[in-house]
């Protein structure tokens, strides 16, 4: 399987990296430890010393230096060898790692897993709803047995919680609504549109819906590559303009560890404008939403994916239903990508 490279993925939370700690994370088939310097800035580098190829999160991190646990070897943030205690200390010129270069950005670590050259901060996606800085942000992080693809079909395709989430996040007139498909350039929406729904208590009660009442709701996820989504959930009583409803923002977001494992970071926000209201909303959120998202979606994606083993999606003839159409839309976009990609010699190890 190929991947995207010249693009940003998602590293982790930005709050997960503290300084004077080292952490490894696999992106892409490709070892990766990542630490803050003593200013605070994120680095990244290739987590194998390449004298005995020991991963290098097992040393320690000092002086924004990376010493390897094995034989010393200590290497700076731009990957080249620094120290060798051996010997004269002479340093061989192949003594580097690779670093890949890092973002933070609304409240995300990105890293950019292609041409160190063409890494262009401008060319991250817009999360200024989740923004820290303006809001409370529910923050959760899972590690699924599953191709990221598949995850991304499960946020493109919505219809599926009237089904897998019929006691939580769904209700009988899901499946029922309507879906339209728009692309920007390489940026994909699917909006999603219900009418008359009445929904679980649960949701009743988190969104503040008197029991019983119509609504109608609208699910409009934006995509951009390769995983990268911003949910706008909302609703309004029933017949009412959107105008006059509420919404909030979820991320969902998914970078690929191997092609059969990925990482996946979703969060919830409410405005900062709400007090101890939005704090208290936000974990309260994050945690009802992580119950279906571990117990249903997961199991549900790792199922799929045992099942499809190593072969190739498109290969198997998947049947498509109309709800399909975001979710086909991207995994074409997305392909026509790679190959443009792969034309131009871009490859692994860049």
């Amino acid at each position: 399987m190929s991947f995207l490279r010249n693009c940003w993925y998602i590293a982790g939370w930005a709050d997960e990296f503290k300084e004077c700690s080292l952490t490894p994370r696999t992106f892409l088939n490709e070892q990766v430890v990542m630490f803050r310097d003593s200013k605070g800035v994120l680095q990244a580098l290739q987590d194998r010393c390449p004298h005995r190829f020991v991963p290098l999160h097992l040393g320690r991190l000092k002086d924004d230096r990376v010493q390897c646990a094995y034989h010393g070897l200590s290497f700076d943030c731009t990957g080249a060898c620094v120290h060798n205690p051996h010997g004269n200390g002479v340093i061989p010129r192949a003594a580097r790692v690779r670093k890949y270069p890092m973002e933070e950005r609304h409240g995300f670590a990105w890293i950019w897993m292609g041409e160190a050259e063409r890494a262009d901060p401008s060319l991250i996606c817009d999360f200024s709803p989740l923004d820290p800085k303006d809001f409370y942000v529910g923050k959760s992080y899972l590690h699924v047995k599953a191709n990221y693809m598949l995850e991304t079909d499960n946020i493109l395709d919505l219809s599926h919680i009237e089904f897998l989430h019929a006691s939580s996040l769904g209700s009988n007139g899901v499946a029922q609504g309507t879906t339209e498909v728009v692309q920007e350039g390489e940026t994909v929406y699917s909006k999603r549109s219900t009418s008359g729904e009445r929904l679980t208590h649960d949701l009743e009660r988190l969104r503040g819906v008197p029991a019983g009442q119509l609504v109608d709701r609208w699910l409009d996820v934006r995509w951009n590559a390769p995983a990268v989504m911003l949910l706008e959930t909302g609703l309004t009583p029933a017949g009412q303009p959107r105008e006059s409803g509420r919404s909030v923002h979820v991320a969902h977001v998914f970078s690929p560890e191997t092609e059969s494992t990925s990482h996946y970071w979703f969060g919830i926000a409410f405005p900062r404008a709400l007090g101890g209201e939005g704090e208290r909303l936000a974990r309260e959120n994050i945690d009802w939403l992580s119950h279906p998202f571990t117990k249903e979606d997961m199991p549900m994606l790792e199922a799929q994916q045992r099942t499809i083993g190593d072969q190739d999606f498109w290969s198997l003839k998947p049947v498509l239903l109309a709800s399909d159409a975001a979710a086909v839309r991207v995994r074409r976009t997305l392909d026509d990508m790679i190959k443009q990609e792969q034309s131009k010699g871009v490859g692994q190890g860049q």
